[in-house]
């Protein structure tokens, strides 16, 4: 984009000046009572979480850790009281959704990288007769069928976590996989991949770049499957279940949302179709008496301004100056998806963005307080509970990702505490 749109979009919309000097701003969405875009549905959603049901089985069948779960992956909304205890003038009651905790791949992709790649492979299954909707599906797990599967490729483009999902579970039903990674994907995320036998691309450039190869080398394979982390509605689908599972949890522990006691939420942002998909099932399920706000860093907030400007993907951080690079290297991207940021036009409260230097304070506050380890991704959603404090209701932050990051990566970020 030209200088000069750009110096009439700052013009236009005062916050940007803000953004532009990488400042924590907040933006509040005043579209809400705009109609919704209905290009994703509720029964897409619902078909997801059947499918996923469908998969139990197999799931619990090649990862153990499953079992207990019945082949369910999903995470344990916690109460956090002694980091509540922290935040002066808390006025609610403060949950950590633990979706650092999720198993396969120990971070909120584990949801829609799983289930597109679990979508693929029941689309060859049944195509090739392997078996039919009414089968077991743990049959799956058969040398023979991973022989089939063996004839087809996956490829995806990733600052880390997405590809780690997308490896991990398609190596296991026996795809070939290529993870086309950012400059700023962690080398344990790309040394576990290719410890799993996944092939890793690694590019100098940011996530855009990245993405672009993959999907170009992946348009010239007619075997090959590239899971669009722009513009995917599989993925998409995989992340909203988590909404319906939320309320399930919130049923179970007896915690009212209404008018009186609203449901806040808290979720990092990079790209967006993690937290559109949950902000998408928790804004269907609850509507008004949900309040979701994306969270990102004051050097990639390409969300934030994609929904000011109402541009999406048509304007990138850099358009502006802002060079893209953070620590939470989960949210280092530097265009947001176009599909997601039209689906929350009237769907999420707002976004703010968070600098660097918080998510290491964060991260040594809830390590003390709760004993939690989060990537420091995870850690823009704890600033959501410090900005609006004084609201009442139930606060919850969605962590992202955590648990897998090795000792000798978590020795690193200890120096940076």
């Amino acid at each position: 984009m030209d200088t000069q749109k750009i110096q009439q979009l700052i013009e236009d919309y005062p916050l940007l000046r803000q953004i532009v000097a990488t400042q924590e701003v907040i933006w509040e969405n005043y579209r809400t009572q705009q109609a919704h875009d209905e290009t994703f549905t509720v029964t897409d959603m619902l078909e997801a979480q059947a499918r996923l049901a469908r998969f139990a089985p197999y799931l619990q069948t090649v990862f153990p850790a499953l079992r207990e779960h019945n082949g369910i992956i999903e995470s344990p909304l916690r109460a956090v009281p002694q980091l509540q205890s922290t935040i002066e003038g808390f006025a609610g009651q403060l949950y950590i959704k633990c979706d650092h905790e999720l198993p396969i791949s120990g971070s909120i992709k584990a949801r829609g990288g799983i289930y597109e790649v679990l979508k693929f492979a029941e689309t060859i299954a049944l195509e090739q007769q392997l078996l039919s909707i009414e089968d077991t599906y743990d049959i799956l797990a058969l040398p023979q069928c991973k022989e089939v599967f063996q004839r087809y490729k996956i490829a995806v483009g990733s600052t880390g976590n997405l590809g780690l999902s997308i490896g991990l579970m398609g190596a296991t039903l026996g795809f070939q996989v290529t993870v086309h990674m950012s400059a700023d994907a962690k080398q344990w995320k790309k040394d576990l991949l290719r410890s799993r036998g996944v092939e890793v691309i690694e590019y100098a450039a940011d996530y855009s770049v990245a993405v672009e190869h993959g999907r170009q080398e992946a348009a010239q394979d007619p075997y090959c499957h590239f899971v669009d982390d722009e513009n995917s509605r599989d993925l998409f689908a995989g992340y909203s279940v988590a909404a319906l599972r939320v309320a399930q949890q919130l049923k179970d522990a007896a915690i009212e949302v209404s008018a009186e006691q609203p449901l806040h939420i808290y979720i990092p942002c990079g790209v967006g179709g993690g937290p559109g998909g949950v902000a998408f099932g928790l804004h269907e399920l609850f509507g008004e008496h949900v309040h979701v706000y994306f969270a990102e860093p004051t050097h990639a907030p390409c969300m934030t301004i994609g929904m000011i400007t109402k541009l999406y993907d048509a304007v990138s951080v850099q358009d502006f100056g802002i060079d893209g690079i953070t620590e939470a290297d989960g949210l280092a991207v530097g265009r947001a998806s176009g599909f997601v940021g039209q689906m929350m036009e009237s769907r999420i409260a707002g976004c703010y963005t968070v600098e660097d230097n918080f998510l290491f304070e964060s991260m040594k506050q809830v390590l003390e307080t709760e004993q939690m380890f989060l990537e420091p991704s995870a850690h823009a959603a704890v600033k959501g509970a410090y900005l609006f404090r004084e609201r009442p209701g139930t606060h919850i932050i969605w962590a992202t990702g955590g648990s897998m990051v090795p000792a000798e990566q978590r020795a690193l970020y200890a120096q940076k505490m």
